[in-house]
């Protein structure tokens, strides 16, 4: 596959521009650690980004990065940790699940998919810290959008669009992020033994809480196997999190441990205990390709988290699948066993009666020829994408085929 590997935005720019006049649409990639993700682009030609890989700017005082999107994110995430400072919504690490290597991805990469981890339900998602871009179009232009400081949007905030679009709407060439302080704390409570409806209930209570909860999760018995070394035993288990400075951290623990005691008494994880459970919560480790169950597809489900534990029992029950629950139960990851359609058509209208939707994230290239990866769009949000695409990206020459079968980007 013939591979362009640009130097600097202006040889993106004449990439772009050179695409276009002979009409070679281009996937574009950093590492290409999510490229399983999504439908095979319909091309055989390359925009590696990964030489776009410099810090241009970090200011920990000001708790702003500006950095190329070729930059490693692991090493962005060193750079940040020496300054005791993380990306507050704890951008997931998709290798265990695709079984890429661990130490890849990029930064371009974490805010093309958009996928954000426990914490979300406390700082937001990526688009949310996302303060300015530069990028170049679908019409060989470079342009800009935001800027170094949160309140910099007139207008539409372009910066939201492109967050999630899985590099359909332009090719990121430098982005500019709000960074946080890390937690000088953390404690996890957990609950042993509820069943996934009464641990969303647990987990509305304590998101409902004053108690400044920062993650809250189940895992249903079946799906531990003993793939979380913190956690002993094979019982279902429900997680809350807490962080922030020490003093507080202990006061808002034992606050709410009193606030759960109708759902049983909490045991809790330290430090260190609680963040190997988190980062295999954000990760998904227990449904890993080098697991149990590797060769099983696995789809992410968001829903609204009252509805969470219904939905996630009901699925579990007529799939044979494994479930993990986090944002409180709105976010489910669902292994299903192998079969020829993943369960799409049922899984789906169960999920888009309840208002939410589902995304096929690993499956082999069979399944994503034969399923839709990306929900189905309700026909006049299909309209609108179809519009902003057109405003973008008239030619579809970005990841063409990436959102939906057929070789065609809506």
């Amino acid at each position: 596959m013939e591979a362009l590997r640009p130097r600097d935005a202006q040889d993106v720019e004449n990439a772009v521009r050179d695409a276009l006049t002979t009409g070679q649409p281009i996937e574009i990639i950093g590492h290409g650690t999510r490229r399983a993700i999504g439908h095979a682009c319909a091309t055989n030609a390359l925009l590696d980004l990964s030489a776009l890989n410099a810090v241009t700017s970090y200011e920990p005082q000001e708790l702003v990065l500006t950095v190329q999107a070729g930059a490693s994110a692991q090493e962005i995430r060193a750079l940040l940790a020496a300054s005791h400072q993380e990306f507050a919504f704890e951008p997931m690490n998709t290798a265990s699940l695709l079984g890429t290597p661990p130490k890849l991805g990029t930064i371009g990469g974490m805010i093309a998919s958009g996928l954000a981890g426990p914490r979300r339900v406390k700082a937001g998602g990526v688009r949310d810290h996302l303060l300015g871009v530069h990028a170049v179009s679908g019409f060989g232009e470079s342009f800009k959008a935001g800027g170094r400081v949160v309140k910099n949007v007139t207008g539409y905030d372009l910066c939201k669009l492109v967050t999630g679009s899985w590099g359909t709407l332009a090719v990121l060439t430098e982005v500019t992020l709000k960074v946080m302080p890390k937690a000088e704390t953390e404690t996890t409570l957990v609950l042993v033994g509820l069943d996934d409806v009464r641990a969303g209930e647990a987990m509305v209570a304590a998101l409902g809480s004053p108690f400044d909860v920062s993650g809250a999760a189940h895992l249903p018995k079946a799906v531990l196997r003993g793939s979380i070394d913190a956690l002993p035993g094979s019982s279902a288990t429900t997680l809350i999190r807490l962080e922030g400075i020490a003093a507080s951290v202990a006061h808002r623990v034992e606050s709410l441990r009193r606030e759960l005691l109708r759902f049983g008494a909490a045991d809790r994880l330290d430090r260190s205990a609680s963040a190997e459970v988190w980062e295999a919560v954000r990760d998904v480790t227990p449904f890993a390709a080098t697991g149990p169950l590797g060769q099983w597809p696995v789809w992410r489900i968001v829903c609204p988290p009252a509805a969470g534990a219904g939905l996630g029992q009901a699925l579990a029950s007529e799939t044979g699948g494994e479930i993990i629950y986090d944002w409180g139960g709105g976010l489910i990851w669902l292994a299903l066993p192998l079969s020829a359609d993943a369960n799409a058509a049922s899984l789906r209208a169960r999920v888009g009666a309840i208002g939410g939707h589902a995304t096929l994230l690993r499956a082999t290239d069979s399944l994503r020829v034969a399923v839709d990866v990306f929900h189905p769009q309700a026909p006049g949000t299909a309209a609108l994408n179809r519009r902003i695409k057109l405003g973008f990206d008239p030619q579809d020459i970005f990841n063409r085929g990436r959102l939906s079968r057929g070789g065609a980007t809506t």
